[in-house]
């Protein structure tokens, strides 16, 4: 299979870490999803290998549970060459009292290139961009930020819409506790999008309106103007006290189901990052229905992790040529 030519694309990029979206640019952005479209169509929808990333190895270190994005690093670093070492917690010498740090610092010893990390505590990754020599990215921090997950929302409306510049766009549901949320905040935003943030009070702080978003907190009122409406499920695991009366009465205001449909445009979109509560967020009808993208999200998912890791590697080996070509310029 052809490797396709990156190089106007890897010229552009300079980041050793993908952290978040809030700091990167349109253009950094536009830039990841362009190389995920490539690499998409070059494996073939990511079911072929290219040899991208040979020699190199990945490292996920998941301390919360996860099955969409820990099986999407994994394949995405294999469809492109990559080995791959999956770390959990449990079982770990983390139990023995051994920090999230040193946990860290010896897998990277083991000859790794990226670690892919998961905690609970917001800031973790960038705790370990500053402590590792490897390049690291974030697969959620608490309820800080999911970038590639952000990414891959991203993707997936601009295969269907072509532009996301001028649509607009409701994320539903727990805003509060959503990492997903916040980076498809940041990324909608940058790319032109106008965001609506909806749900209840209790999941919704008003302050989003100082940054530049619309709050709502009445689904109905909204949906006739929404081109994607993004579906969060409720984060009880991250709730201290339940927001809302009853589940009943959060689907009775919030759920998309065939009632709303009738009142949505007729090309909306209808998306959720998973994994998804059948009949709360979402009925059965609407998830499974012409309007859902949800599973074309989860290939997607790959696509943009194999763009992070590609990019972020070429980075990698651009700084660390840097670095021997300064060292050696002193020797002399």
């Amino acid at each position: 299979m052809s490797v396709p030519d990156l190089t106007s694309y890897t010229e552009r990029w300079d980041r050793r870490h993908l952290l978040d979206l809030e700091s990167l640019s349109a253009e950094e952005i536009t830039l990841l999803l362009d190389v995920a479209q490539r690499l998409k169509e070059a494996t073939e929808g990511c079911r072929r290998k290219l040899s991208l990333l040979s020699g190199k190895t990945c490292a996920n270190l998941f301390f919360e549970n996860s099955t969409r994005t820990r099986n999407s690093f994994s394949l995405a670093a294999k469809r492109l060459g990559a080995d791959t070492v999956e770390f959990g917690s449990t079982g770990s010498s983390t139990a023995k009292g051994e920090t999230f740090a040193d946990t860290a610092k010896t897998i990277e010893a083991m000859g790794v290139d990226w670690v892919v990390t998961r905690h609970s505590t917001p800031g973790t990754p960038n705790l370990l961009a500053r402590e590792l020599g490897c390049c690291v990215l974030n697969a959620g921090d608490g309820p800080h930020e999911h970038p590639t997950q952000g990414l891959l929302d991203l993707l997936t409306i601009r295969q269907h819409r072509g532009n996301l510049d001028g649509l607009t766009v409701a994320l539903v549901g727990d805003i509060a506790h959503s990492r997903t949320a916040r980076s498809n905040i940041w990324g909608l935003k940058k790319l032109g999008a106008h965001v609506i943030i909806c749900g209840p009070p209790t999941l919704v702080s008003p302050r989003w309106q100082e940054l530049g978003f619309e709050v709502a907190h009445h689904l109905d009122e909204i949906l006739p103007r929404c081109d994607v409406l993004n579906l969060l499920r409720i984060q009880f695991e991250r709730q201290d006290a339940r927001p809302f009366p009853s589940v009943r009465e959060y689907a009775a205001l919030y759920a998309m189901n065939a009632t709303r449909m009738r009142h949505a445009k007729d090309n909306i979109l209808i998306m959720a990052p998973g994994p998804i509560n059948r009949g709360v967020e979402i009925t059965p009808e609407v998830a499974d229905g012409p309007h859902s993208v949800i599973l074309e999200q989860v290939t997607n998912g790959i696509a943009v992790r194999m763009s992070a890791l590609y990019l972020l590697s070429v980075a990698d080996d651009r700084h660390a040529n840097r670095n021997g070509a300064a060292i050696e310029t002193q020797a002399n």
